[in-house]
């Protein structure tokens, strides 16, 4: 990683910062969210100093998909350049503290630390970036390759990214075509999801089994059409445009996302399998 710009604040000495109060912004209709959201923006700022560019929200929050019982709330703050070693170790300093504040939304932080340049398009061989998952798993932020889910990604966040503070999202990436997005989910389906049928060790949490569900259905709208939905919107449709079997795996899969119980294995892996195989065919 680069080492051309030292952050105002080491790893070492680093302590959460109070926030401005003048300077709270409110991004979301959740105010609890949005308490942690103000924490991460003032105090990566205080770190980045002159590397940062700007923060922007994707996923359920820009999608209008959010549900207080299952969505996790995802980021991504753009900088001038590659952080410097000492300054991703502040910033996971700064993780590890507001993960400790009390909030539940505060180890439901998942996001990514990106340079301006990197950002514009995907590039696998410019795609080794600070990111943090929810932070139950207790891996804090780390540095690692972003996979081709970032072509996605970068779609939701063109279109749709809610901005904290910086620029808008289309000023710097670039538009994300319907076939980059196709081959996007190929990808992943083909990568992921068929080694999941041989170790479906995650599928073991009913929760995850539900989240496969409505991804599959969000997968198959996407090869169809070549836009991206939210995980209710692509449930809803599936349900409607999809052989009469799945409806019930996924009228379950869209409950429990309002925190009702969700429990099919069998069913779930079915659903991947069958997810596969239209995949296969919508290629050929």
């Amino acid at each position: 990683m680069s080492d051309c710009l030292a952050p105002p604040v080491s790893a070492r000495e680093y302590r959460l910062q109070p926030v401005n109060e003048m300077a709270e912004s409110h991004p979301t209709a959740y105010p609890d969210v949005n308490a942690v959201l103000n924490e991460l923006l003032w105090n990566a700022q205080a770190i980045l100093g002159d590397q940062w560019v700007g923060m922007v929200l994707y996923g359920s929050l820009a999608l209008g998909d959010f549900s207080t019982e299952s969505s996790d709330v995802d980021f991504l703050v753009v900088t001038a350049a590659e952080p410097a070693d000492e300054t991703v170790r502040a910033l996971a300093v700064m993780h590890t503290r507001i993960a400790a504040i009390g909030s539940k939304w505060a180890t439901e932080l998942e996001g990514s630390y990106i340079p301006r340049d990197a950002l514009r398009r995907y590039d696998p061989s410019r795609a080794r970036h600070p990111h943090i998952d929810r932070g139950h798993n207790g891996e804090g932020l780390v540095v690692r390759h972003h996979d081709c889910d970032w072509v996605i990604q970068r779609r939701t966040l063109r279109e749709h990214g809610v901005v904290l503070a910086g620029p808008a999202p289309k000023t710097m990436i670039d538009p994300v075509l319907p076939d980059d997005l196709r081959q996007a989910t190929l990808s992943i389906l083909q990568g992921w999801w068929t080694l999941m049928l041989d170790d479906p060790a995650p599928l073991r949490s009913t929760g995850y089994q539900a989240y496969a569900v409505l991804t599959m259905c969000r997968m198959l709208y996407t090869l169809q059409s070549g836009i991206i939905v939210s995980k209710p919107t692509a449930g809803q449709w599936a349900k409607a445009a999809l052989e009469e079997r799945w409806a019930g795996l996924i009228e379950r899969a869209l409950a429990w996302r309002h925190g009702a119980p969700f429990e099919g294995l069998n069913g779930t892996l079915d659903f991947i399998r069958y997810t596969l195989e239209t995949s296969r065919s919508s290629v050929r």
